[in-house]
């Protein structure tokens, strides 16, 4: 018995070892990666280095750490001193000792320090604002005790002018004496020197109040919502009732504000108001004061925003002057691409050639020359170093997957190309232009960032990534590759994608589609692409062949290329991406009838069209955050590229996808914030009610709370935890269709 039973007991023991050996096998080679790792520990964060507040003398920069505002060789990269530190600070002035952000004046004798920040929307915040004086070490507090917004100092670092409550108000440092400059205005109906919501999101500012350069005038707008609709948001808090938030937000063919300019005098106490003939049907995106005395740039365009005037405004009697006009047949995009020169010139970009380049002109609005030309874009604009007379810039040159560092002197010669390494570079030049960063990164290659000479010579290296590069060679990344394919209507597309782990191309794998689509953007770029790459690591872990595709539409190709979805916006983009479909499908290795696709806001929208158009194509789609009728969405951006539903009725009809839910055939999972004060809620509340109306069958989640971000207390991993989980059951595994079942 003793011997039987050591040789059953043997047997046993080695087919355990076997079996454990046999299934730890699949553990060893899968790629580590979770949806823990992205987005709970964010392991996968590449570090960044934040921008520099550069000082006046070129070499140095100040940084905000550990609660100190330090300062630190940029050649070197040691630390100089502490300019001073938060701690220290605490209880002068009713100062908490906590440093949110700050800025020196002109000549770095004081600090305005903001602290206690509260986010508002986007962009618009509300804090404590103090003052800090380096050569007396005192502080001020700019308004006690109450949150303010917009907190600027003058040039001459003696008033900080600020927005509380609707007003403009100007406080003087050395009297210590607060100057209401407004009276009027009042919640949801009057915003003086603060842009109102659709301004804020699509002109991209929220202050709206500027300092002449002489420190005499501010400069600043008024806005007139009182006619503007409202929209409400419900918030839950957990009380007997919940918040409402209400607001003016003007959609598609709504009133929107009147918007005037105006300008206070320091000296007299008064304000002129410039006849700008402002109505609901003209907007005014931009405010700039030139370098000429009391002249300021006023941006006036029409509500199509396909005519932009620029006005000069004579801050003395009131008196305008239209210097140019600059006319579109599509549209014109709002950029801050403009700087004054000392002799009265500004340097000014547009799409006019059919590609986006900068040009010089004169006050008078006369065009200089073309400083950049060519069958590329300008893809941004860095300034001007006006002692050596150069122009800096960024731009897609050798190609759309592709950004260099070039400069140009300002006769528009002598060409200098800054950057040879092939991928992704930008840069942040210092006050002199002596020395600048660049920042490059490639598809695979998270962003390094080295210090350069004026001739482009290496000074040193601030931070390579290298602990995320070795993490990434421990998960055993699937590295992205570039491709290109020729759609029916002969157009070319670029792309990337990632193979599964352990590709076979024997095999045939799932397709998982992502995109956004929308106007200008750009998805398929050769630049490290963060948290939703290594989503896509997780996923290609699992059996997935990624793929990522720019439709036409997108940016970087020229105004044609970008501008040809104008009236029809989703039209051209659907098709390409199920051509896309289709032609990934086609190859040996994927499974045609399992292809997933995956977008946010503008590519929610565009997911949810692709999988109600393409319903012979696509299995499976996730729209978080979707516009799902464009009659929905705000005045600025929609009419822009769409024009309002009166005039374009077709357009909106064609290419809404709340109007082809009947044609619902795969899986569709549809997620929203409902404290989305961007892409409202009502997007996918009116979207389940018209798939439950066709008795479509769906997946739904929503956010309480949560705006168009989808961020907060665990809110991020939750969803993605759900996305992947809909993609495993639906796409994956072969999933249902939406074929309603009937229950007795």
């Amino acid at each position: 018995m003793l011997t039987t039973n050591f040789k059953i007991m043997r047997k046993s023991v080695l087919f355990s070892l076997i079996a454990l050996f046999i299934w730890s096998l699949p553990i060893q080679c899968q790629n580590t990666i979770s949806l823990s790792d992205i987005w709970k520990d964010y392991k996968y964060v590449a570090k960044r280095v934040p921008g520099f507040n550069f000082m006046n003398d070129g070499q140095h920069y100040t940084r905000l750490e550990n609660n100190a505002i330090k300062k630190y060789d940029l050649l070197t990269g040691q630390f100089v001193n502490d300019i001073v530190k938060g701690n220290d600070l605490k209880d002068m002035a009713g100062f908490t000792g906590n440093i949110a952000r700050f800025t020196f004046d002109k000549e770095e004798k004081k600090i305005l320090i903001k602290s206690q920040s509260e986010s508002i929307y986007r962009r618009s915040t509300k804090a404590i604002f103090h003052v800090y004086d380096l050569a007396t070490q005192s502080m001020t507090a700019v308004r006690e005790g109450e949150k303010i917004s917009n907190a600027t100092l003058s040039p001459d670092a003696t008033k900080v002018a600020y927005t509380y409550m609707n007003n403009l108000y100007v406080f003087d440092l050395d009297t210590e004496e607060t100057t209401q400059i407004t009276q009027d205005g009042k919640s949801n109906m009057i915003i003086n020197g603060m842009a109102d919501w659709v301004y804020e999101e699509e002109y991209s500012f929220t202050k709206a109040f500027f300092w002449s350069p002489d420190s005499r005038q501010v400069a600043f707008m008024r806005f007139d919502e009182t006619e503007v609709p409202e929209f409400t948001m419900t918030n839950y808090t957990g009380e007997l009732y919940p918040e409402y938030e209400t607001f003016k937000y003007p959609k598609v063919g709504e009133k929107n504000a009147i918007v005037t300019v105006h300008v206070y005098d320091i000296q007299s106490g008064q304000i002129l108001d410039f006849d700008t003939d402002s109505t609901h049907d003209n907007y005014i995106p931009r405010l700039k004061w030139t370098k000429q005395d009391h002249t300021l740039m006023i941006y006036k365009m029409n509500r199509h925003q396909n005519e932009l005037k620029l006005v000069l405004g004579n801050t003395k009697d009131g008196s305008l002057n239209t210097i140019m006009t600059e006319k579109n047949k599509y549209y014109i995009d709002i950029t801050d691409d403009i700087r004054f020169l000392d002799n009265g010139q500004f340097i000014w970009s547009s799409e006019k050639s059919g590609y986006n380049h900068l040009y010089l002109y004169d006050l008078t609005g006369r065009e200089m020359r073309a400083l950049t030309s060519g069958n590329y874009d300008v893809t941004n604009f860095y300034g001007v170093d006006e002692k050596n007379r150069r122009v800096y810039y960024q731009a897609a040159e050798e190609s759309p997957l592709q950004r260099k560092i070039y400069s140009v002197n300002l006769r528009g010669i002598d060409k200098k190309e800054h950057t040879t390494e092939q991928g992704t570079n930008s840069a942040q030049f210092s006050s002199t232009f002596d020395y600048y960063v660049n920042t490059y990164s490639k598809m695979n290659v998270p962003a390094t960032y080295k210090v350069y000479d004026r001739n482009d010579q290496l000074i040193r290296t601030i931070e390579d990534n290298e602990k995320l590069k070795k993490k990434l060679a421990e998960a055993s990344i699937n590295e992205a590759e570039f491709f290109a394919f020729t759609t029916s209507d002969n157009v070319e597309l670029n792309g990337y994608m990632i193979k599964p782990d352990g590709f076979d191309p024997s095999k045939q794998y799932p397709v998982f589609m992502y995109l956004y689509g929308g106007p200008g953007s750009q998805q398929v770029v050769d630049s490290w692409r963060g948290q939703n790459y290594m989503w896509f690591q997780h996923l290609a872990d699992q059996g997935y062949v990624i793929a990522v595709v720019d439709n036409r539409g997108t940016g970087a190709r020229g105004e044609e290329f970008k501008k040809m979805t104008y009236q029809q916006l989703g039209h051209y983009e659907t098709i390409d991406q199920i051509e896309a479909a289709k032609y990934l499908g086609s190859l040996d290795y994927t499974d045609a009838s399992r292809i997933g696709i995956f977008g946010w806001s503008y590519g929610g929208y565009m997911s949810s069209l692709c999988l109600l158009k393409g319903n012979d194509v696509f299995k499976a789609a996730i729209a978080v955050a979707p516009v799902t009728n464009w009659k929905w969405y705000d005045t600025i951006y929609t009419e822009r590229f769409m024009r309002t539903e009166e005039e374009n009725p077709d357009g909106y009809a064609d290419n809404s996808p709340i109007n082809f839910v009947d044609q619902l055939k795969g899986n569709y999972f549809l997620v929203h914030g409902n404290s989305d004060d961007n892409v409202h809620f009502q997007h996918t509340a009116e979207m389940a009610n018209a798939l439950i109306g066709a008795n479509k069958q769906f997946d739904t989640y929503f956010y309480p709370n949560r705006n168009h971000g989808i961020f907060g207390n665990n809110a991020r991993l939750h969803l993605y935890i759900a996305m992947t989980n809909f993609l495993n059951n639906k796409l994956k595994s072969g999933g249902l269709d939406n074929t309603p079942t009937e229950r007795p």
